[in-house]
C-alpha cells in the first residue's frame, strides 16, 4: 500500500512531528512497507485465540483437564525465601503509609 504524502504528514502531525522533506519521503516507504506486511498477515488463515491444534492441523489437541492434586509443604515453599514469618513470605514495603 504506498501512502501519499499527505498521509505521511497527517500520521507525522498526529504524533507532532516535524519532518523534513527527506524524512517525509524515507518515512513514506517506511511506513508503506509496514501496512504491505500487515496485509500480508491479515490474509492468513490463522485458528482462534487460545485453540491449540494437532501438529498435521487436522483437529484440535485436546487439553489435559484440571485436576486438584496437594502443594508442596509450607517448609518446602518458604526454604528459598530470603525473608519469613510463620508461613508467610515477608517482602520489603512498597506504599506509602496511609494508604
Amino acid at each position: 500500500m504506498k501512502l501519499t504524502k499527505e498521509q505521511v504528514l497527517h500520521v507525522a502531525r498526529l504524533a507532532s512531528l516535524s519532518l523534513t522533506p527527506e524524512e517525509e519521503a524515507h518515512f513514506a516507504g517506511e511506513l508503506s512497507g509496514i501496512l504491505d506486511y500487515v496485509e500480508t498477515l491479515n490474509r492468513l488463515e490463522l485458528p482462534p485465540p487460545g485453540l491449540h491444534v494437532s501438529e498435521d492441523m487436522s483437529e484440535p489437541t485436546p487439553l489435559a483437564a484440571d485436576m486438584p492434586r496437594p502443594s508442596i509443604p509450607t517448609e518446602e515453599a518458604l526454604s528459598n525465601a530470603p525473608d519469613h514469618s510463620g508461613s508467610f513470605f515477608r517482602v520489603p514495603r512498597i506504599l506509602e503509609e496511609g494508604r
